[in-house]
């Protein structure tokens, strides 16, 4: 059985999971706790050197980085698709997925909280507002991909989920928690909508993991 080391606030872990639901993959979650810094053990460097989340593996194969994951899943089990099967299409999914990946989450994650707050010796509310800021650019930018697009439905690309909404998802969870008003984003809030009835999307979020509690 695939085995995925996750953090249920992980936004990487999140996009993971929503994936493994949408293509009904069973897995087994091991959970580490990030804030007790249980991914900076010596026991998981030996798994994941980068000591991370998530950590990915099949039949004794790792696999780190939220993205390789899922195109490794895409690959390996490709029914339903999370890509188009257009060449065009499938960069453009690609590229809303590494808005998120890339661009926005990495300088809004714990780690780059706690330099700003404890070697930067920032105060809460800076650090809040830096995490506001990037992820006001980040949906920005998203919405006005989407806003160009002839190809937007119910999701990014579409009636049917995609990389994009898996990645998109655990980033507006992260909005939410820091406060971010996404009503600017009118295309993006109504995927979220959409997502939040689904049960892939539901049976991932944070809320609904065992080491939520």
């Amino acid at each position: 059985m695939i085995k995925l080391y996750t953090y249920f606030q992980s936004s990487a872990s999140y996009r993971v999971r929503i994936a493994l639901n949408l293509k009904n993959i069973p897995a087994e979650m091991i959970y580490v706790n990030l804030v007790k810094g249980e991914h900076r053990t010596v026991d998981y460097a030996a798994i994941n050197p980068e000591m991370i989340v998530p950590t990915f593996i099949d039949d004794g194969k790792i696999l780190s980085q939220s993205l390789a994951i899922l195109e490794y899943l895409e690959e390996t089990h490709p029914v339903p698709a999370l890509l188009p099967s257009e060449p065009f299409a499938r960069a453009y999914v690609r590229g809303l997925s590494y808005t998120i990946s890339s661009d926005t989450a990495p300088i809004t994650n714990l780690k780059v909280r706690k330099y700003i707050a404890g070697t930067l010796k920032q105060p809460e509310n800076a650090v809040a507002e830096w995490m506001r800021y990037w992820m006001d650019v980040g949906l920005a930018s998203f919405e006005k991909v989407l806003a160009r697009s002839s190809h937007k439905g119910k999701f990014c690309y579409g009636d049917t989920p995609t990389m994009a909404d898996c990645c998109l998802i655990p980033q507006i969870y992260n909005a939410h928690r820091w406060k971010c008003d996404i009503s600017p984003y009118p295309l993006i809030s109504g995927i979220a909508k959409e997502c939040e009835t689904h049960p892939a999307f539901i049976a991932a979020h944070p809320s609904k993991q065992k080491d939520a509690a």
